[in-house]
């Protein structure tokens, strides 16, 4: 009897520390399945990021029947006929193909992706519905407009996932077929919009018809900006990587004694918006295409915010309290209305001083760009004011 109970107290003794470790065992084992799939989910839907070379080849190749343009021209003067002194040759048009767009706008990007995985991983976690999408909606341009910044400021809506690099998907990497540019996509579940971002879509004269070609409901959005400002923004950022390029005011002329302008130099180019935007209503109807105005999205973001969200057609859940402006850096950042984290705000290659420009030349590029305005202005139905 006295060694049946000393067996009985040896066994209850010896019970319980298995059992707590068998416990402490199936939570360790639950949170690293957790976190595998946590893993797996952020290596699937983190942005690549894509280096071409100058000399990259671009598909060619003519368009199919369903390419073909919706409307045509009509008879009506085309843009190159506003000035006769433009030279219609484009020269270093893409002036930037060995920038990594996407990575040097220095948002804190890997910061941007967390927080996005974090607001939508759990409900693809539970209904386990997530997949790759093609883009519902993308921002074609324009460089130096202010893409970089409405693409964070989308980011932060719920029903919005969208890629951080740019896939220059239809400038640069046709040829690699549409289910390659859909595994660059980020994995979304019901009710969200799939999103991506690269500003020389506008000025490249193939892009409408492969976007039309991909689908011809995809909205377009295009973030312009005061045509001469973004001209030196633009600049302004090449001579940041190339600090012994020729002056502004030298590039800007092909004859300056002539007050020729040369239009075929990119950072001149990109500005007449007018010539770009023809192609694209060759394609798509002018109410698939919103145009935000670079300068109201610093002076007011909510506002422009508004505009985008009832144009995808969301609820208005960016608002006000999600910015906060920073005077050093002359533009809002973003923020979290229910936290009292710091503020992101764009990298430090946002926000550069500017050049002094000769007042003359500034002068010379408003006479330029004020028939293209003007008609810019006619073919949205806003006067941005820049003249």
């Amino acid at each position: 009897m006295e060694y049946s109970l000393i067996c009985q107290n040896f066994y209850a003794i010896s019970f319980i520390p298995v059992r707590n470790k068998l416990f402490v065992f199936c939570i360790m084992l639950s949170l690293w399945v957790y976190m595998l799939y946590y893993c797996v989910g952020y290596c699937s839907s983190a942005p690549s990021f894509i280096i071409d070379s100058p000399g990259g080849k671009i598909d060619n190749a003519e368009v199919n029947h369903k390419m073909q343009p919706r409307i045509q021209n009509g008879g009506q003067p085309d843009s190159d006929s506003l000035n006769p002194l433009i030279k219609t040759f484009s020269r270093d048009l893409l002036n930037n193909d060995n920038e990594i767009d996407s990575r040097a706008d220095d948002w804190d990007e890997m910061k941007g992706e967390q927080r996005s995985l974090e607001d939508s991983a759990m409900s693809g976690y539970l209904n386990g519905s997530e997949t790759k999408k093609l883009p519902q909606a993308i921002i074609i341009g324009v460089k130096k407009g202010g893409t970089r910044a409405l693409l964070e400021f989308l980011r932060v809506h719920p029903d919005i996932r969208a890629v951080g690099a740019e896939p220059h998907f239809f400038d640069r990497n046709y040829d690699k077929g549409l289910e390659w540019y859909r595994d660059l996509m980020p994995k979304t579940v019901e009710g969200q919009i799939t999103m991506e971002k690269t500003p020389s879509y506008f000025v490249t004269r193939e892009v409408p018809a492969r976007i039309h070609a991909m689908s011809s409901d995809t909205k377009l959005i295009v973030v312009v900006r005061d045509p001469v400002t973004r001209a030196i923004s633009d600049y302004t950022q090449t001579r940041s990587k190339k600090p012994d390029i020729p002056s502004f005011e030298s590039l800007t002329f092909c004859n300056r004694s002539a007050g020729l302008i040369d239009a075929s130099w990119s950072a001149v180019q990109i500005g007449m918006y007018a010539r770009h935007l023809e192609r694209w209503l060759a394609y798509f109807p002018a109410t698939q295409i919103l145009f935000v105005s670079g300068e109201r999205l610093i002076s007011d973001p909510a506002g422009e915010m508004a505009r985008v969200q009832d144009f995808l057609g969301l609820q208005r859940v960016v608002t006000d309290k999600h910015f906060h402006f920073n005077p050093a850096k002359g533009f809002p950042c973003l923020k979290r209305p229910e936290s009292n984290s710091k503020p992101h705000c764009l990298g430090k290659t946002k926000g550069r001083t500017h050049p002094n420009i000769d007042p003359s030349v500034v002068q010379s590029l408003r006479d330029f760009y004020r028939p293209f305005n003007k008609k810019f202005y006619r073919m949205t139905g806003h006067d941005f004011g820049w003249d």
